[in-house]
């Protein structure tokens, strides 16, 4: 069986397995492990996961699908072939986004922050979502503010450096901009600031700026935040869920991890580690898309090792984004 797609360069992914039907003919890919192919665990959606580009290490490239104003959707063609001849076709559409989703877009010049809005398609009330990206910088996780929205959540990717009228490098990001989108976010949707955290990838002390490591990265009102400073946990009122990889390239996530659940272990509200031993710094987010664990660095242009491999990464994307979804719905059953 094969899965297949182009991304937005016009390069054609693969993703392949070879199966041993049953007595009754039949392959069911839940149960069923591949005798070869590019996975070999039993998962009914490694076909998705586990494509591959035409050339190159696939362990250096990840699948994209461009801009999300550009490409909402993309298709992949599913085939099955016996002894070499193809007997089923069928081609799926992998959507970033329900339909009704509207987008909301907020300016530095207009609005003091950057940002888009993904609001649902119904009145449902839910949680929204401030979403807060990495070491990449840029416009924040587009592509999970469709997702979240199209599950009920309304969502506030947030841009915070290597952005039109922002800094250009992760260097003296003043924390109150953050409260800032917070704030914005709860006026655009209902009353309250922040309610609960998911994390992903933590670290439990502050990191320098980036590329240049001899910076801080971070200001509170002004005055630098020291590099190393643990970070305090003390006033956390409420639930929080990290999601770490033991094989953390990057940093000891699953450490930090730990040491937050420590940190918490007095606190009123539920608090929950999830690590997964064959993760690296790439647990997150959402699942079923070929991501290597060596790729170029958008801001640096250096190659960096993420640490644990597509088949650890892609199973804990696969349990991480159930439990988030039902992490955020339980935040708006407890308001």
């Amino acid at each position: 069986m094969s899965a297949e797609a182009d991304d937005y360069r016009g390069q054609h992914w693969r993703g392949r397995a070879v199966f041993k039907a049953d007595g009754h003919g039949v392959v069911d890919l839940d149960h069923a492990r591949p005798t070869s192919g590019t996975y070999r665990r039993v998962d009914g959606m490694g076909l998705f996961w586990s494509m591959t580009p035409p050339t190159g290490d696939p362990e250096e490239a990840s699948f994209s699908t461009g801009r999300l104003s550009e490409r909402t959707s993309y298709p992949v063609e599913i085939s099955a072939a016996v002894h070499g001849r193809r007997v089923a076709h069928r081609t799926l559409v992998r959507q970033w986004e329900a339909a009704g989703v509207t987008h909301k877009i907020f300016t530095v010049a207009d609005d003091k922050v950057s940002a888009e809005l993904f609001s649902p398609p119904s009145k449902q009330r839910r949680p929204a979502v401030l979403l807060v990206g990495g070491s990449e910088g840029g416009y924040g996780p587009v592509y999970e503010g469709a997702l979240l929205a199209s599950h009920g959540f309304p969502a506030l990717s947030l841009a915070y450096f290597d952005a039109p009228d922002l800094p250009a490098t992760l260097h003296d990001i003043p924390l109150e901009y953050f409260a800032r989108a917070a704030r914005l976010l709860a006026a655009q949707q209902h009353p309250g600031l922040v309610r609960g955290a998911v994390v992903y990838s933590p670290s439990a002390t502050v990191n320098p700026g980036f590329p240049d490591q001899r910076d801080n990265a971070w200001t509170d009102h002004g005055r630098p935040v020291p590099t190393g400073t643990t970070i305090p946990l003390d006033h956390v009122s409420g639930p929080v869920l990290a999601i770490a990889g033991a094989k953390d390239g990057i940093w000891p996530s699953a450490d930090s991890a730990r040491l937050i659940m420590t940190e918490l272990s007095r606190s009123r509200f539920p608090h929950q580690a999830l690590i997964f031993p064959g993760a690296g710094h790439g647990v997150g987010t959402f699942p079923y898309l070929a991501e290597g664990t060596r790729t170029r660095h958008p801001v640096t242009g250096t190659v960096s090792d993420s640490g644990g491999g597509r088949e650890g990464d892609a199973l804990a994307q696969e349990q991480g984004w159930p439990k988030v979804l039902a992490f955020l719905g339980g935040l708006g059953r407890s308001s």
